[in-house]
């Protein structure tokens, strides 16, 4: 796929890496709709895309909730004429132990989190891609793809069981829905992330950014720059489907 025939929906795009992402399309000349609940961020990557060769729209989506999804896609179906491209990037973490004993208090991680972040994570990701492919289908779009944001998280992680599980549920609806779609022209692939310098670590310990770079052969974190190299290759490489790419320096965790 040429990147200049994109139509794309790139999902939690007002910051980190969907930022990257839909920028990164909109200046090889792609046409990118960017959908966020942060409408400020939106509004400012609006701003920075207006020069570039492609074109670049927003719009709010919350990706949890099914009316605002099946909305979304078909405004920008019917605003671009098309759609061939996916990128499910929206992600927010609610990390906490499952349950632990704190000076004789057992605290327990709350339902009301997992279920946040299955909600964003997993559940978002199933009704994007939904909505995107029954529209490619109806239009007779021969040749599409879906990228599904994943992380390395999703082999396990202290404090992270319900983002764990939204990834490694993700993960496996990546490889399903590569075979399922095979057939119509879709390929469905993923990228796992390892630790990357976006505006989430702005939340994290020096001292725990020090332990996160001692897991990393390449002794650094890395650049969002460096994941959509490999967003890229997947969009252009035709025979690629099914797999999921780790893009994290090396990382033993």
């Amino acid at each position: 796929m040429q990147i200049d025939t994109i139509r794309a929906i790139v999902t939690g795009a007002a910051s980190g890496l969907g930022r990257t992402f839909a920028l990164e399309l909109a200046k090889a000349g792609g046409w990118v709709a960017a959908g966020d609940i942060d409408t400020a961020g939106l509004e400012r990557l609006a701003t920075e895309s207006v020069d570039l060769p492609g074109r670049l729209v927003t719009g709010k989506l919350d990706v949890s909730q099914e009316a605002s999804v099946v909305k979304f896609v078909g405004d920008i179906s019917r605003e671009f004429g098309e759609l061939n491209v996916l990128v499910n990037n929206a992600g927010i973490l609610r990390d906490g132990l499952l349950a632990n004993d704190v000076d004789g208090w057992i605290k327990k991680l709350p339902a009301a989190q997992w279920k946040q972040v299955i909600d964003v994570n997993l559940s978002g990701c199933y009704l994007m891609a939904r909505e995107v492919v029954a529209d490619v289908l109806k239009r007779g779009i021969k040749q599409s793809v879906i990228i599904n944001i994943s992380s390395i998280s999703s082999a396990g992680n202290p404090g992270q069981s319900n983002y764990a599980a939204s990834k490694a549920g993700l993960d496996a609806c990546t490889r399903t829905w590569a075979m399922e779609l095979a057939s119509s022209g879709v390929r469905v692939a993923g990228i796992a992330p390892g630790v990357i310098e976006t505006p989430i670590l702005n939340h994290i310990s020096d001292d725990a950014k020090s332990a996160l770079r001692a897991g990393i052969p390449l002794a650094r974190f890395g650049l969002p720059h460096e994941v959509w190299l490999a967003l890229k290759f997947i969009l252009e490489c035709d025979y690629f489907t099914g797999r999921i790419i780790q893009v994290d320096g090396g990382s033993n965790f």
